[in-house]
């Protein structure tokens, strides 16, 4: 008996059936206006496109727009690249134009499916990005579809790392701009380090087509993208705090070596106040629980974990006047890395070696946030339905499963469960044997490296000849996902989401073609491309008649999405095709979520040796298990996207704020209003309203001002007068201050003056704004204690952090006070030192560049945009001369990576 839910879809259909059916009259209109269009010359279709930008800037809407654009940019697409998207396509492109997420299948062309929408937003002028994976796809994807925007009178740009900076800067003023995620995001980051509007990149930010979606905003949406520079020497501090910790009792502290943590208890605290105290490092007044003291309550913990959870010689040893972390699984010694967060630090303090400076943050964000500044986001992926729920709460974006072009004709089997790895492996050779001698192409399925080494090691012996896919360049990597669907291929693969490249049947043709040309120059292309083309009919149809792609799955991942992104390179486009997943009660998943029910299970069937569990059931309660799996990640990314927002709603004003004042053509407002806000809080503090003038600290005041606002006034003398209150003194401070800055603006000159304030405040801002950053990397790592507390853990620092805000915006109006008060015109002698030193500076910057650069026969062309090798003589194919860098210095190569990052990396 059907139940209610079953009923009501069958007669209603599901939502997904609705929206689909809602694109069907929208599909009917551009192809009802395909006749119109095909005749069009191809200057008519770019005259076409200069009309519905016309259209669009008189207030027509997109939509109303969308079945012409449609229509012209099929066309474009037909004669461009030979392809007709067909009506799947056009449903998906409108799903994206929607700002949804549209779930096509492997092999449905989802390249070609964003032009549509991207065309039809960049109609509006205001620019669209179509963010990859990777550089390679960006890069192949530009060339590609942009001869489609060509064809339409549209320019296409491309974001890629060591571009030079105009190229950079045209990209991004492109109709369509292709990047990956990772270059958008710092490109923002960058942007707003930047002190004039025309060094910035990008545009703004309209609308954005994220391919491999699910990849992008959910898998890298856990790692934040961070800018980083070397922070202020703080080596006293450390060295300060050192000697305290000796100082600590048993009682003063709790050690808990199984989580390897340390805490101090309240005893341990109040001792700790009176110590901080005693060396200046907590003012009077104030205790370890205010946010001010967050920096030093994080140092005290960096250096009692440094005392009580690291031991010389077995965590570490000291070796030139060095710390050298000890790895604990190989015991082999990891020179260059570093710990983070001032702990390694505080452990130089602890062996009196010299301290190295901390890595600073200078300005991060997280992909979340970053996606999130665009007016519309839409995405395209082969599985994205597993985790709409994460996609619609924190995005806002719905997913629509757009039907295949074909139907599916991929045989899925049910999971054969083993009750050992050894077993399942066995089986595993056998099924790929079986496959290889009928000629059908097998792609294996493996969740990590190490894996699919050991199974290539298994196929060597049996002497199987097969490719392995896994950390190769993403060139090869096209190449091997092409000759994957060959008769009788076998390839191994880690993951494949995001490929870029098809597996088709018979191999790929165009792959082919391009290798045939490149072995015989001479010959006829239109010739070897025929030839080609009648051999892989025959290779397809041999392929078919075997069964198809084979896609066979060592393990189940934690996500069925991944699962469905390998089970889904077979079959596409109505191709035949087969999907196995292979288990055995040791995987991860099968052991951390029911293995003992099922070795019960087993054991009750009395399965041998070799034999394999397979029922539709135990599918279910593994996809219950990854569903349970999902559901723990997206609450730990849900909750580290709510630390962040406190930050976001920051870091949107400050970067506001910067924006803004690049924006300005006089800031004198601005400043002169910074001054007076100063000039209140000064008479607060020194007159406190309400107070009798004997009760007044004239002298302070007096002090105050010659500090913040360089002026000697005879305040005690004004605050001695007979019927003066704190009003009084309040303006006659602000005149003279007003006066004293009209006096320094005449000096330096008007145009100057604003040239100095604008670059004093984004000066000041910048600084900060690190040090606050600073500050609440540290107060995140301290409050999670507050739970112990019953208070929780994010309200404490969405407080803590706005208080902190405040009193940041506070000190930024006292700096820049502080600061315009103290500059003053150059004499002619000082200014003619300052050019001799720049030039000097300049000359020897040269100098190093001529030294660095390769010579010689054999020397590799430069590269405009390659960076300047920090080492003489680097050579990136011989690491002999590379120097000896450690691990966390600047890479030889001159990039600004770090070496681990870089030419080190493993």
């Amino acid at each position: 008996m059907l139940g209610l839910g079953k009923i009501a879809k069958k007669v209603f259909g599901t939502p997904n059936d609705r929206k689909i059916k809602a694109t069907r009259p929208l599909v009917e209109q551009i192809n009802a206006l395909e006749p119109e269009f095909e005749p069009l010359s191809d200057e008519q279709l770019i005259e076409k496109t200069r009309e519905f930008q016309e259209r669009a800037k008189g207030g027509e809407s997109l939509d109303d727009l969308l079945p012409e654009a449609f229509a012209n940019c099929r066309e474009a697409a037909k004669r461009a690249l030979g392809l007709r998207a067909f009506d799947t396509q056009l449903m998906g492109g409108i799903f994206l134009h929607q700002g949804n997420i549209a779930e096509m299948k492997t092999g449905e062309g989802k390249t070609l499916v964003a032009t549509f929408p991207a065309y039809l937003n960049a109609l509006t002028g205001e620019g669209v990005h179509i963010v990859t994976v990777n550089d390679y796809l960006a890069k192949r994807d530009a060339e590609w579809m942009g001869k489609v925007y060509a064809a339409l009178g549209m320019t296409t740009g491309c974001v890629y790392p060591w571009q030079s900076e105009q190229g950079k800067h045209d990209a991004y003023d492109c109709d369509i701009t292709y990047a990956t995620n990772n270059e958008l995001g710092f490109d923002y980051l960058r942007d707003n380090m930047k002190s004039e509007l025309n060094d910035m990149f990008q545009r703004g930010h309209n609308f954005a087509i994220v391919d491999e979606v699910d990849s992008i905003l959910i898998d890298e949406a856990r790692t934040p993208l961070i800018i980083s520079g070397p922070a202020e020497d703080r080596s006293e501090l450390y060295v300060t705090i050192d000697k305290l910790i000796p100082l600590v009792e048993e009682d003063h502290f709790t050690l808990d070596e199984k989580t390897r943590n340390v805490t101090f208890t309240d005893e341990g605290n109040e001792f700790l106040e009176a110590q901080l105290r005693a060396h200046d490092l907590l003012p009077e007044g104030q205790s370890l629980y205010d946010p001010e003291s967050t920096t030093v309550v994080h140092h005290v913990n960096q250096g009692l974990r440094a005392h009580k959870l690291f031991t010389k010689d077995k965590d570490y040893i000291v070796r030139d006047n060095e710390v050298v972390l000890i790895d604990e699984f190989t015991g082999r010694m990891m020179s260059g890395r570093r710990l983070s967060d001032g702990l390694h630090q505080a452990i130089e303090a602890k062996e009196g070696c010299e301290i190295k400076p901390e890595n600073v943050t200078l300005a991060s964000v997280t992909f979340q946030n970053y996606f999130r500044l665009y007016n519309k986001l839409g995405g395209m992926t082969g599985t994205a339905a597993t985790e709409a729920e994460e996609f619609a709460e924190i995005y806002g974006l719905g997913v629509v499963e757009v039907p295949t072009n074909r139907p599916i004709a991929r045989q899925d089997d049910d999971d054969r469960v083993y009750r050992s790895a050894e077993e399942k492996y066995q089986a595993i050779i056998e099924e790929i044997k079986r496959a290889h001698e009928k000629g059908q192409p097998v792609l294996v399925g493996t969740t990590s490296i190490e894996k699919s080494e050991m199974l290539s090691r298994m196929l060597q012996q049996e002497k199987l000849k097969h490719n392995v896919l896994n950390a190769r360049q993403h060139e090869q990597e096209a190449q091997i996902v092409a000759d994957a669907g060959k008769l009788g291929a076998v390839t191994i693969a880690t993951n494949m989401a995001g490929r870029g490249t098809d597996i088709k049947l018979g191999g790929n043709v165009e792959f082919k073609i391009m290798e045939a040309i490149a072995a015989d120059p001479e010959a006829d292309p239109e010739a070897i491309r025929q030839k080609i083309e009648e051999e892989h009919a025959a290779d397809e149809q041999a392929v078919k008649d075997a069964g198809g792609l084979y896609v066979l799955a060592t393990e189940r991942h934690e996500s069925r999405r991944i699962d469905n992104q390998l089970r889904g390179r077979s079959g596409r486009q109505g191709d035949p095709g087969r999907s196995s997943f292979f288990l055995s009660l040791d995987d991860d998943l099968m052991r951390i979520f029911g293995s003992e029910r099922l070795e019960k299970v087993l054991s009750t069937l009395g399965l041998k040796d070799g034999e394999a569990i397979e029922h539709p059931w135990v599918n279910k309660s593994l996809e219950r298990a990854q569903a349970k799996v999902e559901g723990r990640n997206f609450d730990i990314r849900k909750q580290l996207l709510k630390f962040d927002d406190v930050m976001n709603d920051q870091r949107k004003v400050i970067f506001a704020q910067r924006r803004e004042i690049m924006e300005a053509e006089d800031l004198s407002e601005i400043v002169q209003d910074m001054r007076h806000e100063v000039i209140d809080e000064l008479v607060d503090q020194y007159m406190p309203p309400k107070s009798y003038s004997d009760q007044w600290d004239g002298e302070g005041l007096q002090g105050s001002v010659i500090q913040y606002l360089g002026m000697d006034l005879p305040v005690v003398a004004w605050a001695d007068e007979d019927g003066v209150d704190q009003d009084t003194i309040r303006e006659r401070l602000e005149d003279e201050s007003d006066k004293y800055m009209a006096q320094k603006a005449a000096a330096f000159g008007p145009d100057t003056m604003r040239q100095i304030e604008k670059q004093v405040l984004l000066q000041t801002i910048d600084g900060k704004w690190r040090e606050h950053l600073l500050t609440l990397e540290h107060l995140r790592s301290v409050v999670g204690f507050r739970g112990y507390a019953q208070r929780d853990p994010l309200n404490e620092y969405k407080n803590e952090a706005f208080q902190l805000f405040e009193s940041m915006l506070d000190s930024l109006r006292e700096e820049v006070s502080q600061k315009l008060a103290q500059i003053r015109p150059m004499s002619e002698e000082e200014q003619a030192a300052l050019m001799r030193q720049i030039q000097a500076q300049q000359a020897a910057q040269e100098e190093l560049q001529k030294q660095a650069q390769p010579v010689g026969a054999g020397a590799p062309a430069p590269n405009p945009d390659a960076p300047a090798p920090l080492v003489a003589g680097f050579d990136e194919n011989d690491p002999a001369t590379w120097g000896n860098p450690g691990r966390n210095e600047p890479c030889p190569c001159g990039s600004g990576n770090k070496f681990k990052h870089c030419h080190g990396r493993i």
